[in-house]
């Protein structure tokens, strides 16, 4: 059930970005928010698990439209500061939903019914489409220009996404040997080879391979390849050593990690403010220092786990760093580039962030040595401080901060496009 939704939504990423470039921001955000609220109440109503897995499918593709968009209109709307107080506040109320959704979702599992996850999508759907009507209605307008849509690109950039997510999402009941998971990832692979083949050939490609040109575009998607997997990393091996080393509840090992998000949803505003003013890369570079400190921190935790002792701590330098780190790096990826190429820049840094994810989790049981205990929790965080020293050292060499006149903070027609 939650691969099903895993598979679609990294598959078609880089597809709803370019659709949101090319049939515009507001349209495609509301596409898949009527998509997700349908295919959340028929994941509700799901008479069987496969009937369910089914739904899930369906969701993750709708899903799948809504990050870009969204992302997109941030930044197109503003510049400067303002665009990095608003893809702080952005960052912010990401992070707050994380810490609300399985929060609302445990008790409603646990008191109610399962159905009821998905049934209360149906809530914020409905307030998310009437404040979009209270935008006017200039604001559906489509770009006056539409390319053609890429539908060999989309393709096999599905295909290419697609078969290495499946095959690392598979990989804990699989050995790397079996053909379950040898023959999508060869597959997958081949698509992208031939995906990045067709798209340095074609009139109007899906994605541009000239974005990855555009400095701080290319050296912050690198960056955010280490960050991310970082990050994934170690609060994967943080929530599964308290609880299974530790003795911790599955609750409160859940709520171990929630002083970081805490500090994220206060503090992301605020260096996303400051990163539009003196721009990103310093923020980029102390940001993730400052987080794998908090990881190596952790790294000290022994089997009977002190929490206040050897877990807040880092837990905290890792939420102060992330919110120095991730508001000034999506806007110093995305406002490097063309508003009108938003949608798809934003699918890119989306996608990079989420295979990182997959990728790093996948890595543990090497990195670990087949056991989190304190060996090997140990050396799991160690690397996931070392991963974002990289990424640090990237940000330090790669980024650059603008020195163009920033684009008025106002809103613009063509930013709802």
């Amino acid at each position: 059930m939650v691969d099903a939704y895993l598979i679609t939504l990294g598959s078609l990423i880089l597809l709803a970005g370019s659709l949101s470039d090319a049939f515009g921001r507001m349209r495609i955000l509301r596409i898949g928010l009527v998509g997700f609220g349908v295919t959340s109440l028929l994941c509700a109503v799901a008479p069987t698990a496969e009937f369910l897995v089914v739904a899930r499918l369906l969701q993750g593709g709708a899903g799948a439209l809504l990050v870009p968009s969204s992302l997109a209109i941030i930044i197109s709307t503003f510049s400067g500061a303002a665009q990095g107080k608003a893809i702080g506040t952005w960052t912010a109320f990401t992070g707050a939903a994380g810490l609300a959704g399985p929060l609302l979702g445990g008790l409603l599992v646990d008191t109610v019914s399962w159905r009821l996850i998905f049934a209360i999508n149906v809530v914020p759907i409905l307030a998310t489409l009437w404040l979009m009507t209270r935008l006017g209605a200039s604001a559906a307008s489509a770009p006056a220009h539409r390319p053609k849509v890429d539908v060999v690109g989309a393709t096999l950039g599905a295909v290419g996404l697609g078969g290495p997510v499946f095959a690392l999402i598979e990989q804990e009941r699989y050995p790397w040997s079996s053909p379950v998971l040898l023959v999508p990832l060869l597959i997958g692979l081949a698509s992208l080879a031939a995906f990045i083949w067709w798209e340095g050939r074609h009139e109007n490609p899906m994605l541009p391979l000239g974005l990855f040109r555009v400095r701080n575009f290319g050296f912050g998607n690198v960056a955010t390849l280490f960050i991310y997997g970082a990050i994934s990393l170690g609060f994967f091996a943080i929530t599964v050593f308290i609880q299974q080393t530790g003795g911790f509840s599955a609750t409160a090992s859940g709520l171990a990690t929630l002083p970081s998000t805490l500090v994220v949803l206060a503090l992301s505003p605020l260096f996303g403010r400051l990163a539009g003013r003196f721009g990103p890369r310093f923020f980029m570079t102390v940001g993730p220092l400052v987080a794998g400190l908090g990881f190596f921190v952790t790294g000290t935790a022994r089997a009977d786990v002190d929490y206040w002792v050897q877990v807040f701590p880092g837990v905290l330098l890792v939420g102060l760093g992330l919110s120095i780190t991730v508001a000034p790096l999506t806007s110093g990826i995305l406002g490097s580039i063309d508003p009108a190429r938003a949608g798809i820049g934003s699918a890119v840094n989306n996608a990079v962030a989420r295979v990182a994810g997959l990728i790093s989790i996948a890595l543990v049981g090497i990195l670990s040595g087949g056991s989190l205990g304190e060996a090997g929790f140990a050396h799991v965080v160690t690397f996931a401080a070392v991963f974002l020293l990289v990424g640090a050292v990237v940000s330090f060499v790669g980024i650059r901060n603008p020195t163009h006149p920033a684009r008025s903070p106002h809103l613009a027609v063509h930013a709802l496009q």
